[in-house]
């Protein structure tokens, strides 16, 4: 479907790609940026949709691309929660066909709150026994304004974790801030099941960020580059600048996300 069409029948999407300079790519674009870069694996999902059918496009080009790279793309599925047993189906089926984990949820595109636990659970329930992570797009609540920024913060993300104690929950962008919550006593309890990806960092943090919150979360950060908004070799040549110890550079890099796929996976199974 063309870039027209699809801002057309999305109101979200139109916000962050009508403008024809705004980057789109393909499975064999990525695999490529990730052969420049050096990247083994990354982990992949379409536009977060707000209708249904849209969202079941996607996730059947991710997990057709997923089985054509098999270990270098690791499928994750978009649903809007607000389609109810649709997107339970939908979620349902894709786990089953090899996706490991569910998301980028999008609350501001999609139109549901972090704190809409009624629409939440079932996802949230499905993801426990599944033992996938949930991820969600957040956003920070203060700064520059962009297209596509939603009013989704760390205060909601906070919310949700606190709701949903047992759930592998993944808060993009850094988490709009949420990591710095983990220096109050009761926000690290709340929070010891969540992770928090470094997507578009260039465009809305210092670099020194990284150091900071792996001063006390280290195990927690996910390295995520937002591609093809900012592609791996320039993120990682970034990366590369901090100065960060070895050990702790690889955790960032990739070890962190294995842990994490890995813990969820076997929590699921334990739950079995």
């Amino acid at each position: 479907m063309r870039r027209a069409d699809l801002c057309a029948r999305d109101r979200w999407f139109n916000l962050l790609y009508a403008n024809p300079r705004a980057r789109l790519a393909c499975a064999e674009d990525l695999v490529a940026s990730m052969d420049q870069a050096r990247v083994d694996a990354s982990v992949v999902f379409g536009f977060a949709f707000a209708d249904a059918g849209l969202c079941a496009a996607c996730n059947a080009y991710v997990l057709e691309a997923a089985q054509q790279y098999p270990g270098r793309l690791l499928p994750f599925l978009t649903v809007n929660p607000l389609a109810g047993e649709t997107a339970l189906r939908q979620a349902i089926d894709g786990l089953e066909a090899g996706a490991v984990g569910i998301g980028e949820l999008m609350p501001g595109g999609q139109g549901f709150a972090l704190t809409d636990f009624a629409c939440l659970d079932p996802l949230l329930e499905l993801a426990r026994e599944a033992g996938v992570p949930l991820m969600f797009h957040v956003n920070e609540p203060v700064g520059h304004t962009y297209p596509g920024k939603g009013d989704q913060g760390p205060q909601q993300a906070f919310q949700l974790a606190e709701h949903a104690p047992s759930n592998t929950l993944v808060f993009s962008h850094w988490g709009g801030g949420l990591p710095f919550y983990e220096l109050m006593p009761e926000g690290s309890a709340v929070l010891a099941n969540t992770y928090y990806d470094t997507a578009a960092s260039l465009f809305l943090y210092d670099d020194a960020i990284f150091r900071h919150v792996a001063a006390w979360a280290a195990s927690k950060i996910l390295w995520a580059t937002d591609y093809p908004l900012i592609g791996q070799a320039r993120f990682l040549r970034r990366m590369q600048k901090l100065g960060l110890e070895s050990d702790l550079l690889d955790r960032l890099l990739g070890g962190n996300a294995l842990t994490l796929l890995n813990r969820a996976k076997s929590q699921g199974m334990e739950k079995r």
